[in-house]
């Protein structure tokens, strides 16, 4: 009997035991680091990145998913007569999304998402998709449920260092400067699919990040309170288990999850990133 698969690109940052709990299938991004290639999350981890960098000064690059690599994917997920419905990165922020849709169109079982988000921004969706599955619902169903549930994703995230994101080309000299002189930890917010600046700590990381939690979660009514995710990318554990406690005082969510950052994420935004992201009950403005 033929099934729904939900599948997604490397990028929503799902830990390995929810990918297994929810029987979510993941195709990695290319991550190019000097001459070597490798697959985000398979053969390669953000630590690796963070200690190259810090070797060599160099950044990492990452690569879509090619038209190539995902017809040979779905062709193996649809061998079954099952129906894919697969999540991409934002199509703001990569040609993955586009690479996909191309491949898809070979195939009459395999939908294409845009999740217009990163991380487990993205993650939150992929896990409502395949609790929607597990429930019976149809493909169409889903999706049509997903496009009411995508603009109402909070994802956002605080980083201490401006550094990778200025190497990368996304931020300018003048304003690291000024962010290193006054000790600003920025909080990127994601918002019809593209990276914005939101509000701008600061003083120390610990502290920002307190003053974060607070200011994210205070409008309890608007949120959604089924699950929660801390994500972070290489924090002093201190600082990840006292966001973690400081968001399970409130009593807001039903389930509370702490993933990594992958590759991805990690190398545009260097270690020292942490994010709190959830769904709230109506779109966000």
């Amino acid at each position: 009997m033929s099934k729904i698969i939900i599948s997604s690109d490397s990028t929503c940052d799902l830990s390995p035991e929810l990918i297994e709990k929810y029987s979510i299938s993941i195709i990695p991004l290319g991550i190019t680091l000097g001459t070597d290639v490798y697959r985000d999350g398979v053969d390669i981890t953000p630590d690796e990145i963070y200690a190259h960098h810090q070797k060599t000064g160099e950044l990492p690059k990452t690569t879509a998913t090619n038209v190539g690599e995902c017809m040979d994917y779905f062709t193996q997920l649809t061998k079954d007569g099952d129906t894919v419905i697969h999540f991409t990165i934002s199509s703001t922020m990569s040609s993955t999304y586009s690479n996909n849709c191309i491949a898809a169109g070979e195939f009459d079982n395999v939908y294409i998402i845009d999740a217009q988000n990163l991380s487990t921004g993205s993650g939150l969706l992929v896990l409502a998709a395949a609790e929607m599955a597990e429930s019976g619902m149809d493909a169409k169903d889903i999706i049509a449920k997903l496009e009411q549930l995508r603009p109402c994703v909070d994802a956002s995230f605080v980083i201490d260092s401006l550094e990778y994101l200025h190497k990368g080309g996304r931020c300018s000299a003048l304003a690291m400067l000024g962010a290193n002189l006054l000790k600003l930890k920025p909080c990127i917010e994601v918002k019809n699919g593209s990276m914005g600046v939101g509000k701008k700590y600061r003083g120390a990381y610990g502290r920002v990040l307190s003053e974060y939690v607070d200011e994210r979660l205070q409008d309890v009514d608007s949120i959604d309170k089924s699950r929660v995710f801390v994500t972070h990318a290489g924090c002093d554990p201190e600082i990840v288990n006292a966001v973690v406690e400081q968001v399970k005082s409130k009593g807001i969510f039903d389930e509370l999850l702490l993933t990594r950052a992958g590759c991805t994420v990690s190398s545009h935004c260097g270690a020292n990133t942490l994010g709190v992201l959830f769904i709230r009950k109506s779109p966000i403005e």
